[in-house]
C-alpha cells in the first residue's frame, strides 16, 4: 500500500484535474448555446435553398447544372474532412478519420486525395493520405465569407477536372451527446430521388429559369459547407462538453476512492502505533 504522502499527492493531483475539466466543461457549455444557436437558425434557410434548387430542376429538360452536374469516370476523388483545432472531445475527431479512411479504402485503384479543414484532421491523415491543403485557420473567423472562398476552390478543382468527385466527411450536430457522422457528395451535384413528384408552382421567372438555376448553384455550394462546417462546429463543442462531463464525474469517483484509501491507511498507521506503545509498556512492567 502506498504510504500516507503519495496517496496525499494523488488526491491534490486529481481534484486540479476535476477543476480542469470541470472549467473546459463550463466553457464548452458556454460556446455551445451560441454554436447550436447559429445553425438551428441557418437549417431551414439551407433546406429552402436546396428545395427552390431542386424545384427548379425538376420542371426543366436536359442538363440544367452544366460542369456542375458533370458525370465523369471517377479516376481523382477528393474527400474533405472537418474536424477540430483541438482535442479533449472524446471521439469527435477520430470518427470523422475512420470514415475518411474507410471512404479512401472504398476506391481502390483511384487517386484519393484529402482537404483537411481543422489540426487535428490534418495532423493524423497526412501520415496516411495525401493532404492538398489544410484550412484550420477558418475557425478563428466562422462566416459565410470565409468559407465561401473553400467552396470556390473546391468548385474550381471540379470544374477545372482536378478532381471527378468531391465528398464531405463531418459531424452533424444532434444535440451535446449526439454527434452524427455524416458524408456528403458536395460535387458533381447529386440528382434528386423522391417519390413525390417536386413541381415548381404556378411562378414567373425573369430572368429565364436556366439563369436563376446556374446562379443558385454556387450559392447552394457555398451553403452546403458553410452549413457542415457549422454542424461540425457546434457538434465539437457538444462532444468536448460531454467528455469534460464524464472526465469530472470520474475525477470526483476517483477522489473520492483516494480518500477512503487514506483514511483506511492513516487508520491502519495509527492502530500500528497504539499497538507498539501498549507493546514497549508491556515490556516495560515484564
Amino acid at each position: 500500500m502506498a504510504n500516507l504522502k503519495e496517496i496525499r499527492n494523488r488526491i491534490t493531483s486529481v481534484s486540479s484535474t476535476m477543476q480542469i475539466t470541470s472549467a473546459m466543461k463550463m466553457v464548452s457549455a458556454a460556446k455551445l448555446k451560441k454554436a447550436q444557436d447559429a445553425i438551428t437558425a441557418m437549417r431551414p434557410y439551407a433546406e429552402k435553398l436546396t428545395e427552390l434548387l431542386q424545384s427548379l430542376s425538376a420542371t426543366m429538360d436536359g442538363e440544367v447544372g452544366g460542369s456542375y452536374t458533370a458525370q465523369r469516370e471517377i479516376n481523382k476523388v477528393l474527400i474533405v474532412a472537418i474536424t477540430s483545432n483541438r482535442g479533449l472531445c472524446g471521439a469527435f475527431n477520430s470518427n470523422v478519420i475512420k470514415q475518411t479512411k474507410s471512404i479512401s479504402e472504398s476506391y481502390a485503384g483511384k487517386q484519393v486525395d484529402v482537404f483537411a479543414i481543422g489540426k487535428k484532421g490534418n495532423d493524423i491523415l497526412r501520415k496516411t493520405n495525401t493532404v492538398i491543403d489544410n484550412r484550420s485557420e477558418v475557425f478563428d473567423n466562422l462566416t459565410f465569407e470565409n468559407v465561401s472562398e473553400i467552396a470556390l476552390i473546391l468548385t474550381e478543382k471540379f470544374t477545372s477536372g482536378e478532381y471527378d468527385k468531391i465528398e464531405i466527411v463531418y459531424n452533424e450536430f444532434k444535440n451535446a451527446a449526439t454527434q452524427i457522422v455524416q458524408t456528403e457528395q458536395f460535387l458533381p451535384l447529386a440528382p434528386v430521388k423522391s417519390d413525390i413528384p417536386v413541381t415548381a408552382g404556378d411562378y414567373l421567372f425573369e430572368p429565364s429559369k436556366e439563369e436563376i438555376v446556374l446562379t443558385l448553384i454556387p450559392k447552394s455550394l457555398k451553403t452546403q459547407l458553410y452549413k457542415s462546417i457549422r454542424d461540425s462546429f457546434a457538434s465539437e463543442h457538444g462532444a468536448r462538453m460531454t467528455a469534460m462531463h464524464k472526465a469530472t464525474d470520474n475525477a470526483t469517483e476517483l477522489r473520492d476512492q483516494l480518500k477512503l484509501t487514506y483514511n483506511k491507511a492513516r487508520q491502519a498507521a495509527i492502530t500500528n502505533e497504539i499497538l507498539e506503545i501498549v507493546g514497549g509498556a508491556e515490556a516495560l512492567k515484564g
